[in-house]
């Protein structure tokens, strides 16, 4: 650990970088480590590992330090400042000279926080494109996109603290929050479960979240709305259906039975792979519940029909009367330590800062406003999604901004998105590490890590929190809201609009144009926190949303029928279906914490898992290598052969450079959301290695 970090004071209070959570940390000299301490979230001040490895990484010898700048010849090369900022300059001037300002792309952070995202956002609009987006993307935006549209608000129904303290019953649908989520896990759902609330677990494998259920749904990947139409049709068929909450709050329920009555429970489970007895009970035991929650993680969001998944969970809780009140709700567990702030403050291609939709010339007037522009300043039509802008490298965008993410790493088909990285004009990266991004990149700026920066981040549950610095940054490496603002002033024509005296200057503007921000301030979140919707005026923020009425500003939301699509990969009699996921020790692309001594040393889970039946067929045992492959692609891996995975279907993560898993993933897209089908891949496993 470095001088700086030992002399640092341990009553600083900062936030976690990793997951949704938004665990409170500062460092303790005696550990030379993190620890938590009391906050808003972890309350007791427990942290996870990667919360206690946390500062493993803040002064680690591969940190970038010095600018960087392709040559000629290829190669990168250190540079200044002033040289490396003037090629960005000049380079995406060229381009919205020759192809126009929709031929630039920014990759927004959901890694950082809400006043660097804001100012991102600002950049490009101020550019004139709306093709800004984050990483939640790749997660939850068909999560968000059905419960914008049917709630009116795309985030956690409810607080944690309800969750813990009200519910009856957790049906857990694609999500492992005991590993990816633990700090949740152990504080507010054991909690829960240890009071006397049942556990329903819809996961294709069992796990650690497992080893609490009731009831494990091991669900085949890619068939959920075939179960939660199935139990749907139970609740109807056993009068579970709340009717004092249908009758007032709820429209098209005689459409919607209609629609279930063609549903068959033991056909649909059978297509699901599951039990009918189960799901049954399953049905009886979410809706019989006073309160019931439902948590929801990527195993439903990364499809390429998820918006479709989380409208079938939707119908459930609007049956049941699950919404409005403490213990019930939808909930999702966001996967990075900002990914709700990142979408709150506008780092989308369609939607403004607070969700206002950009084609709304009021909003883009009341924005323009805030901002000392003329409101045709800012585009009117929606940008590309990450993904769609990637597919378009080459062809008509020809430059692009990546901050804080490693999309070489967490985008589907790699193989074909390298190729498209490699087509670009001109690639800048702003960043901590040399990622596998990086490589490729024509200029490379140094920013900073979580423990060098202040700001806000936004956790799962809606809580804002601020981050305080407790290092200075190495090198030659600047603050990333310092260069946001510089490269603001350099490819705007309007400088003046990125003049800030600071972090707390830029959140006092965001504020203006984020209803949901409206009544916080620094002060007032202080070493606690704000929960939106905190408007104006407000004395607090609401912990559960939709009581009266739902975001939207309706009374009612509609019951809409779903039904099964097919997953994009058709699966031959030879090969299995591909599903992955997160692991306790390691984070997203794995670009920080697979240079932590502490987590690397923890077992790693860099392996694939097999059911012993298909490991039999195919003469495969425990720790055996084998390939993975299919027409995109190929990996090496071990194997470990174990029964927690269902038959037919394989598990191995994203966070490793080897095996780059996503060489195999599909970049099928939700038409809604644009989210990619990550949860079911067709691949061969073959090439069984001593």
């Amino acid at each position: 650990m470095s001088d700086t970090l030992r002399n640092t004071r341990t009553s600083v209070p900062s936030i976690c970088p990793f997951c949704g959570v938004g665990c409170s940390l500062q460092f303790d000299a005696e550990r030379d480590s993190a620890t938590g301490w009391r906050g808003p979230v972890n309350s007791r001040g427990e942290v996870c590992p990667k919360g206690v490895a946390a500062f493993d990484v803040v002064d680690h010898a591969e940190r970038l330090t010095t600018p960087l700048v392709r040559d000629d010849d290829g190669d990168l090369r250190e540079a200044t400042w002033g040289e490396a900022v003037s090629r960005v300059e000049t380079a995406f001037g060229d381009v919205v000279r020759r192809h126009g300002p929709d031929a630039l792309a920014f990759f927004a952070s959901s890694n950082c926080t809400n006043e660097e995202n804001y100012v991102l956002q600002k950049l490009a609009r101020l550019l004139g494109t709306n093709s800004v987006d984050n990483c939640a993307r790749l997660c939850h935006s068909s999560t968000v996109a059905a419960m914008r549209e049917r709630l009116g608000a795309g985030a956690m129904t409810n607080s944690l603290a309800d969750v813990r303290d009200e519910t009856d019953c957790l049906l857990v649908v694609g999500a492992n929050p005991a590993e990816q989520h633990p700090i949740i896990f152990r504080s507010y759902l054991l909690p829960a479960i240890r009071r006397g609330a049942t556990l329903i677990h819809v996961d294709p494998r069992a796990n650690a979240t497992t080893d609490a259920a009731t009831l494990h749904l091991p669900v085949r990947p890619g068939y959920d709305i075939p179960l939660l139409n199935a139990m749907a049709r139970v609740v109807l068929d056993e009068g579970l259906v709340d009717d004092a909450f249908v009758s007032t709050r709820v429209t098209d329920f005689e459409a919607f039975h209609t629609a279930l009555d063609d549903v068959d429970v033991e056909a649909n489970a059978e297509l699901a792979g599951v039990d009918p007895a189960t799901i049954r009970e399953a049905a009886r035991a979410y809706a019989s519940a006073e309160n019931a929650a439902i948590v929801t993680g990527m195993g439903m969001s990364q499809h390429h029909y998820g918006t479709d998944n989380v409208h079938a969970l939707l119908n459930l809780a609007l049956l049941t009367g699950n919404l409005g009140k403490p213990g019930a709700g939808i909930n999702p567990l966001r996967g990075q330590n900002n990914v709700q702030g990142a979408g709150d403050v506008g780092a989308l291609p369609d939607l403004l800062p607070g969700y206002a939709d950009v084609t709304d010339p009021e909003a883009r007037a009341r924005v323009a406003e805030v901002w000392g522009v003329g409101a045709d300043t800012l585009p009117e039509l929606p940008g590309r999604t990450e993904v769609e802008a990637t597919h378009a490298f080459g062809e008509s965008v020809f430059g692009a901004l990546v901050f804080g993410e490693n999309p070489l790493v967490t985008e589907p088909n790699l193989n074909r998105v390298r190729e498209q990285f490699e087509r670009l004009d001109c690639l800048v990266v702003l960043d901590i590490f040399p990622t596998e991004t990086v490589e490729l990149a024509d200029v490379v700026l140094p920013g900073s890590s979580w423990a060098e920066k202040a700001g806000t981040v936004t956790n799962t549950d809606r809580q804002v929190m601020r981050m305080r610095p407790l290092a200075d940054t190495p090198g030659d490496a600047r603050l990333d809201l310092d260069v946001l603002c510089e490269l603001g002033r350099r490819l705007t024509e309007h400088p003046g609009q990125f003049e800030y005296d600071g972090p707390e200057a830029v959140f006092e503007e965001l504020k203006r144009v984020t209803p949901q921000y409206a009544g916080m301030s620094y002060d007032g979140i202080g070493t606690g926190s704000q929960r939106w919707p905190f408007p104006a005026g407000a004395t607090a923020g609401t912990a559960v949303l939709h009581v009266d009425h739902f975001a939207s500003g309706s009374q009612t939301a509609e019951l809409r029928p779903v039904a099964h699509v097919d997953p994009a990969d058709d699966v031959g009699d030879d090969e299995l279906v591909l599903t992955t996921g997160r692991v306790l020790q390691q984070f997203n692309s794995g670009a920080v914490t697979r240079r932590s001594g502490m987590l690397m040393r923890l077992r790693g889970a860099d392996v694939l898992q097999m059911h012993p039946d298909d490991a039999a067929v195919r003469g495969i045992d425990d720790g055996d290598t084998v390939v993975v492959s299919n027409a995109r692609g190929e990996v090496t891996v071990e194997v470990e052969v174990t029964p927690a995975i269902r038959p037919g279907t394989v598990f191995t993560t994203f966070h490793y450079a080897t095996p780059l898993a996503n060489l195999l993933t599909g970049d099928a897209l939700d038409p809604v959301a644009k989210i990619p089908e990550y949860k079911h891949t067709a691949v061969r496993i073959a090439g069984v290695r001593p």
